[in-house]
């Protein structure tokens, strides 16, 4: 028997012969409807653009010559994979999953593990701050280009094995519940459909899946958000005192900068990891339609204000830098430039053979 990412509370309707229905879910449906198309598809383009000239910038105009540029080009590169990754996690929790197993695996944990480093990096890009304003007498001989890229390379390790579990129990399936059998007093009729695969959860015994369904989450809400939070409010507490002391201008600017990075951190993934958190806690608790229906809307447009943080990440932490806004000009020039070179006509000797 295969248990499927389901709660008992998906099945807790029951018809006039008495046998339990699924849930309908209308609200969250709706929801769906018009955050998956729509809203995703915006985050989508806006990720997309922003991350990818963070990296082209980094590429061709800005060398890495610190820890905070390594760290920024890793914390784009995996916001780059996200929202690549985003348009095939919609389309499968809206329709069936067509791609098969591997395509499945792949998609799920190159989520998991773009969560992870994505949000270990920002933590480090707060250390780092820490580091060479708080501790600036030893940032010199910590905060090198070959520290940063050892740590960078760990980071992916470590969110690569903690994603392990994603990639072995996500699988490619058809799950038993498409099939709906009722059963009258007199015929006993199937209703049957095309087969419809799913890319979900799946375990081989009840205890694997409690077991599974808790720690994921768990690790989740501790490696992926509660971590980074708390290194983050002590890093950035610390320097903001350590420029509060400062009289000058840009030193009380960047204290505005930092309290918008993290209450933007704070805006985007707390009311999402909380509903989480309170979900797993109550995960195996007897819940009626309408509370798990309400629970499951108000996750999916939490989960989609969270999802709006990979396309501020670019803003937050590289355009409000000015030597970055001035590269980023400078790519727009230079497309500028290379656009007018093909559009332009020819000179008119040229189209005369120089007659």
């Amino acid at each position: 028997m295969n248990f499927s990412a389901y709660s008992a509370c998906d099945y807790n309707k029951s018809n006039e012969d008495g046998l339990s229905e699924p849930c309908s879910f209308s609200d969250n449906n709706s929801v769906n409807a018009v955050v998956g198309p729509y809203i995703h598809s915006i985050i989508c383009i806006l990720g997309l653009v922003g991350n990818s000239l963070v990296i082209l910038t980094y590429a061709l105009y800005k060398r890495t010559k610190s820890m905070t540029d390594v760290y920024l080009l890793n914390v784009a590169i995996a916001d780059l994979l996200f929202v690549l990754a985003l348009p095939f996690i919609v389309y499968n929790e809206l329709y069936s999953w067509p791609m098969g197993q591997v395509a499945c695996k792949l998609l799920r944990g190159s989520y998991s593990v773009n969560l992870y480093s994505g949000m270990l990096m920002l933590a480090c890009i707060s250390t780092d701050r820490y580091i060479a304003i708080v501790q600036a007498r030893r940032s010199f001989r910590l905060r090198s280009l070959s520290n940063s890229r050892i740590i960078c390379a760990l980071i992916w390790i470590f969110a690569l094995l903690v994603s392990v579990p994603t990639f072995h129990f996500y699988h490619w399936y058809q799950p038993s519940h498409n099939a709906v059998i009722w059963i009258s007093n007199i015929t006993e009729q199937e209703e049957t459909t095309d087969p419809q695969y799913v890319c979900e959860w799946k375990f081989d015994d009840s205890n694997t899946a409690s077991i599974v369904k808790v720690a994921v989450p768990s690790t989740q809400l501790a490696i992926g958000f509660f971590l980074p939070l708390l290194i983050m409010i002590f890093c950035y507490t610390a320097v903001i005192v350590t420029l509060q002391k400062s009289q000058s201008y840009k030193r009380h600017k960047a204290v505005r900068v930092v309290m918008v990075v993290v209450l933007v951190f704070i805006v985007c993934h707390l009311p999402y990891n909380l509903i989480l958190m309170h979900d797993t806690i109550h995960l195996f608790d007897y819940s009626d339609c309408e509370k798990m229906d309400s629970l499951l809307t108000a996750m999916s447009v939490l989960q989609t204000v969270a999802y709006l943080h990979c396309c501020l990440n670019p803003v937050l932490y590289a355009f409000i830098g000015v030597n970055f806004r001035n590269h980023f000009r400078r790519i727009f020039r230079d497309l500028w430039c290379l656009g007018k070179r093909y559009i332009a006509p020819q000179p008119e000797s040229f189209l005369h053979g120089g007659l």
